[in-house]
């Protein structure tokens, strides 16, 4: 049982700081994106990187709470549906401020973002496992 929740809360600390990271490395390396935050005025490229960053946080967070927790596959899942559900008052919030198909590609994909992230963990770990069995 200790395994499956700290594959949990890894998972929600990975995202938090993945997403972090990566946000602010777009404050130093897009033009203007720190002042288009501030005012939610983003062209389509800067919401195309925070698409990019929010799934790379999520198949990050997944692979760590499937690394951790290899035999769950309930925790990616509720992993992700907690980051869902914590995401839905905030996007119904700024629902006006973006386009309709932004707030539907981070949305629909945070479930299975993070669960393939799992999946691409257990499957790289049993590959290595695998391969480390191998005697010579």
């Amino acid at each position: 049982m200790k395994r499956p929740i700290l594959a949990f809360a890894a998972g929600l600390v990975v995202w938090v700081v993945v997403i972090s990271v990566l946000n602010r490395g777009l404050r130093v390396c897009v033009a203007d994106y720190a002042a288009a935050e501030l005012t939610f005025s983003f062209t389509l490229g800067m919401l195309l990187a925070r698409l990019a960053i929010a799934a790379l946080a999520s198949l990050l967070a997944g692979g760590v709470a499937g690394w951790l927790a290899p035999a769950s596959a309930r925790v990616p899942v509720l992993l992700g549906a907690i980051l869902l559900l914590a995401f839905l008052p905030t996007h119904v919030r700024l629902w006006r401020l973006f386009p309709f198909w932004y707030h539907l590609v981070f949305l629909v994909t945070l479930i299975p973002l993070v669960v393939l992230g799992a999946r691409l963990a257990r499957a790289g770990g049993s590959r290595g496992a695998a391969a480390g069995s191998v005697r010579t």
